[in-house]
């Protein structure tokens, strides 16, 4: 017990110094949570991060409302809701969000870090064990259960994630038109949030109480102040978290350094290697993506897929949910994904140095372009979102992106499903309409039993890391005989 207690001394000495802010104010930051507890409490959530976005979301609600009630139950929906809207793996942006609420930058920076941090290093070590003894049939097998329990994840991630978002036939349409546009017709995302946003703007004015899913908390005391008994937001209601007010200097401060870290490495390789070597697509790539894809994991794979597969051939179709099932079945973001497609991309474009080497730097590279963005969304934006708080038309418009992100991951659910079920797919071109449908006569009759056997087990609240157990075994049994 005394070597745990020294060494979280020694943790907090090394995070800390001694443990005071620059202020001159304690490392509770006035809200009674010290910098030490809440990092290792990041920590513990960084490898209990399984599960997808929902699993995740679903997770540090359970720590940080329930549990320790550092946050009330509003305030977090109101940063999800912020973090839905932005580019990129919402939970991670959670969980910057929740840390610089906490400590500040350095709270955002920790939380962020250590929540990628354990799924990165096991994907990276999967995808070198992938590259290396793909062929072994063993692996073969165990990729054909996965897929199949990820399908039922994915599907139990549209489930969970709408029942809680869609508390109305309102928000349902909406959920519904995504998906139509862009199952049906190709509407790019950012459209469909545009789109999303007016539509949850405008039904403030039709039906307000529909589109209001954030509801403050009651105190068991009626007398007393809702949510008082949640530290941050005892604090913030006692003018105590200063770093949370909009600052336009310290706004500026923040774009120039994220940005010159997101670049910087970027332009560097381009002046070194040229614009056609692999790094450099790749930065570009991740870092383009970073921008302008919505909606976390689950919306932007179909657009990556596409790119990696068809446009760059970095990888094959089969090789791209073999990646997406490293990610689902380690913690951290699903979005990981983008460490195996840029440890495969440069393993096969290594120029002149060591394949393995060449995939281990694409590998840091993109996930580099792809995570820092995260922290700049939310240190310059979080501050405004705050003031924000409470203002109607805002949590309305979030309410509508928020439904419409239940559509997009039904859109990648249905995507994902044809390519797991059958063998070909053929293009349809009709009435602006351009889908792909499944041919019915390459149907793989065993993956569908797997799949359905695994999203029963993911109804009845087996847990993901059983259902996969039961998957991977069951499907080397069928794989071999």
């Amino acid at each position: 017990m005394n070597k745990k207690k020294n060494r979280k001394n020694r943790v907090g000495q090394f995070l800390s110094a001694d443990g005071a802010l620059p202020s001159g104010q304690d490392s509770t930051a006035g809200h009674g949570i010290g910098f030490v507890e809440a990092f290792w409490t990041w920590v513990k959530i960084g490898w209990l991060s399984f599960g997808g976005p929902a699993g995740q979301i679903a997770m540090m609600h359970r720590i940080l409302v329930d549990e320790k009630k550092w946050i009330s139950e509003s305030r977090f929906l109101h940063a999800l809701n912020y973090c839905m809207l932005l580019p990129g793996p919402e939970a991670q942006q959670l969980a910057i969000y929740l840390g610089w609420l906490l400590h500040r930058i350095r709270g955002g920076v920790v939380a962020g870090v250590l929540f990628v941090l354990p799924g990165a290093a096991i994907i990276l070590l999967i995808s070198i064990l992938y590259v290396e003894y793909r062929d072994l049939h063993i692996i073969e097998a165990v990729f054909f259960g996965v897929k199949a329990a990820i399908l039922a994840v994915v599907f139990e991630a549209v489930v969970r994630i709408g029942r809680k978002m869609l508390k109305n036939n309102f928000l349902v349409a909406i959920a519904v038109a995504a998906f139509v546009s862009i199952f049906f017709f190709g509407v790019p995302f950012p459209l469909v949030v545009v789109g999303a946003g007016l539509a949850g703007f405008l039904g403030d004015r039709i039906a307000p109480a529909k589109f209001q899913i954030i509801q403050p908390e009651k105190s068991a005391d009626d007398n007393a102040t809702p949510m008082q008994d949640y530290a941050l937001d005892r604090a913030l209601q006692q003018g105590k978290l200063e770093h949370v007010a909009p600052s336009r200097t310290r706004a500026w401060k923040v774009l120039a350094c994220c940005l010159a870290l997101w670049f910087g490495p970027v332009i560097a390789l381009a002046i070194t290697l040229g614009l056609g070597h692999v790094y450099v697509q790749e930065g570009v790539f991740f870092s383009k993506m970073a921008v302008v894809t919505f909606g976390g994991a689950y919306a932007v794979l179909a657009y990556m897929a596409q790119q990696a597969v068809n446009t760059y051939s970095w990888l094959n179709p089969g090789e791209m949910l073999d990646g997406l099932g490293m990610a689902e079945t380690t913690p951290g973001p699903l979005i990981m994904v983008v460490q195996f497609v840029g440890f495969v991309g440069a393993y096969r474009n290594p120029g002149p140095l060591d394949p393995m080497v060449a995939g281990m730097l694409g590998a840091l590279l993109t996930s580099w372009v792809t995570f820092v963005p995260c922290f700049l969304w939310i240190f310059l934006g979080a501050p405004y979102i705050e003031s924000l708080r409470g203002n109607r038309a805002l949590s309305t418009a979030l309410s509508g992106i928020t439904a419409a992100i239940v559509g997009v991951i039904l859109n990648l659910s249905v995507w994902f499903s044809m390519h797991v079920l059958f063998s070909e797919l053929r293009e349809i071109h009709s009435l602006g309409m351009n889908i792909q449908i499944p041919v019915w006569d390459t149907l793989h009759p065993w993956s569908a039993l797997l799949a359905i056997g695994a999203l029963i087990l993911m109804r009845c609240k087996v847990g993901i890391i059983k259902t996969l157990a039961a998957s991977i075994v069951l499907g080397g049994l069928i794989f071999y005989f």
